[in-house]
């Protein structure tokens, strides 16, 4: 076939694929901007974030605010709830509190309370080597009494590694030989020096701005690769499609027929 008559030449029909190819790839493209741009409206018109309902706390009891080591904080030391209105995630104490005995996990939420009771001396860590509890959540302004049970020898209250707390050396008299009133919020961590290695720590969460630790796992929404939308997907598919149609007809025309030679 070289009389260039009737026959669509190699060069002409491949400016034509070429044109339809770029043809499809800006209908593609423009559907895909119209998808996003709906996307975004339906996601700005959407529930606005931080609606949602607050979770339970637990409970401090006793109503002179006195906080033993018995009772049930929040749970997994999230804390919120009281008068205080503690909007914290669970605190981070960094491991500090891994080795004491009488700790569990457990935050006891004193928040909604001017004072809160941590005992000296409770029984733990192989003797009376313990405060109770040893991590207790209160509001900023709220003052914590250190009442010692005159158990365990002599025992202080010191911050560490720093801190506000120093109730100076160690004393064995029972009754409240220490209180301070945080003003600041926080973690505050704390030992008692001649007992330390034994396990005696304790740590106080103050108001709302404290570090957390993440929220990994649990009721969290599952992390994983991003979503594709669904504009993209098909853009691809159509994009594809056109150029494998392309070169099929290409290799078709090539193999089979076509001007070999430019008309005169």
């Amino acid at each position: 076939m070289t009389d260039g008559r009737a026959d669509v030449s190699r060069r002409a029909f491949l400016r034509t694929a070429a044109g339809a190819t770029a043809a499809s790839a800006a209908a593609g493209t423009a559907a895909a901007q119209e998808g996003t741009t709906e996307a975004g409206t339906e996601n700005a018109t959407g529930t606005p974030a931080g609606t949602g309902t607050p979770t339970a706390t637990g409970t401090a009891g006793g109503s002179t605010g006195t906080a033993s080591g018995g009772e049930t904080g929040t749970g997994g030391g999230s804390s919120g709830g009281g008068d205080g209105g503690s909007s914290g995630g669970t605190p981070d104490f960094g491991g500090f509190l891994d080795p004491v005995g009488n700790f569990d996990g457990t935050v006891v939420d004193a928040t909604g309370q001017d004072t809160a009771t941590v005992q000296v001396g409770t029984q733990a860590n192989g003797g009376a080597f313990g405060f109770g509890p040893p991590a207790i959540h209160v509001d900023n302004g709220a003052t914590v009494q250190f009442e010692w049970t005159g158990e365990g020898g002599g025992h202080n209250v010191v911050s560490k590694p720093d801190g506000p707390l120093d109730s100076g050396s160690a004393v064995s008299n029972a009754g409240v030989n220490y209180e301070h009133t945080f003003e600041e919020d926080g973690i505050y961590t704390y030992v008692c020096v001649p007992h330390e290695s034994l396990g005696m720590k304790g740590a106080v969460v103050v108001g709302s701005d404290y570090p957390t630790v993440s929220s990994g796992g649990g009721g969290g929404g599952s992390s994983g690769p991003p979503e594709v939308p669904g504009s993209a997907k098909s853009l691809g598919v159509a994009t594809s499609f056109v150029m494998v149609a392309t070169l099929g007809l290409a290799y078709f025309f090539i193999r089979y027929g076509g001007d070999y030679e430019t008309p005169e």
